[in-house]
C-alpha cells in the first residue's frame, strides 16, 4: 500500500513539475552505470585473486 501511495504521489509531482521525469530518468541512468562499472571492478579483482584456481576461472568468465 505504502508503494501504491509512493507512486501516485511521485505521478502527481511528475505531472506538476514536468522536468522532475528527466531528473528521475538521469539518476536512474547513472546509478545504472555506476552499478555495472563497480560489477566489472568486482569481478576484475576476484579474478586476480583466483586467477591460479580452474573451478574459479571457469565461472569467473561468464
Amino acid at each position: 500500500m505504502i508503494a501504491g501511495i509512493f507512486l501516485i504521489v511521485a505521478g502527481i509531482l511528475i505531472a506538476l513539475y514536468p522536468p522532475l521525469l528527466s531528473i528521475i530518468v538521469a539518476v536512474v541512468l547513472i546509478m545504472t552505470g555506476l552499478s555495472i562499472a563497480m560489477m566489472s571492478y568486482r569481478f576484475k579483482k576476484m579474478e586476480r585473486k583466483f586467477k591460479d584456481n580452474p573451478f574459479m576461472d571457469f565461472f569467473a568468465r561468464f
